[in-house]
């Protein structure tokens, strides 16, 4: 294996390594990438005085580092500070219908990631990974909106980790029955998406204050992220 296709992809470690079906697992950095880009929500897994949670929340990248927020009350992330955690991601693609229960399954994309969460101390440094997000899920946006106050950033717990280890898992095609292609059942794949609806504008909106095109256009693509 060269340098290059080391650095490809993340390390192989006891923690992340894909055990049942590892056929549909892999390592490499734009496949995991490519999940957590495109998943809307993620889970964030903490030990905290000996008992799991799991919380669900957004998240955004920036290279190799995963960012995520919530209100600085919030004793999840108080005590995630400088914690280990299992940040998760998933998509669901479609429903694989075959001949039997048993073989019944579904399409999907998944990623398990692993590292540090560290909170962002630096007002500046916060704001920016503010922006970040929202530009990164409404291009466009923050220049339209009025400047964060200083209360509003105090409000906000921003973490953020680099990611140390990491493995994705995909589930594509129909189902694994082929041997039993005479058993008079339908069998195939539901295909399911995600997608954008009409906008709903607040009562409150002034007079003449129209959907902007980036908003409007973003609907129409259907884009999640």
């Amino acid at each position: 294996m060269t340098d290059a296709s080391i650095d490809a992809q993340f390390p192989i470690t006891e923690r992340n390594r894909v055990r049942r079906e590892h056929f549909r697992g892999g390592y490499e950095k734009e496949a995991v990438y490519a999940v957590l880009d495109a998943a809307p929500l993620c889970h964030v897994g903490y030990v905290i005085d000996g008992a799991p949670y799991v919380t669900p929340t957004m998240h955004w990248r920036q290279g190799n580092r995963l960012y995520w927020h919530g209100s600085s009350a919030s004793r999840f992330l108080r005590a995630a500070q400088d914690m280990p955690v299992c940040l998760t991601a998933s998509m669901m693609d479609g429903y694989v219908m075959a001949r039997s229960a048993y073989n019944h399954s579904v399409n999907y994309r998944s990623v398990m990631t692993f590292g540090t969460a560290r909170k962002i101390e630096s007002e500046t440094e916060a704001t920016e990974a503010l922006r970040l997000f929202v530009e990164g899920v409404f291009p466009g946006r923050w220049d339209s909106l009025r400047p964060m106050t200083s209360q509003e950033l105090k409000a906000t717990t921003v973490l953020s980790m680099e990611i140390e280890s990491a493995s994705v898992k995909i589930r594509t095609g129909g189902p694994g029955d082929p041997e039993e292609h005479e058993v008079p059942v339908w069998a195939g794949v539901i295909p399911m998406k995600t997608t954008l609806d009409k906008a709903e504008p607040a009562e409150e909106l002034p007079p003449g204050c129209a959907l902007p095109d980036y908003l409007a256009d973003l609907i129409a693509s259907g884009r999640l992220r």
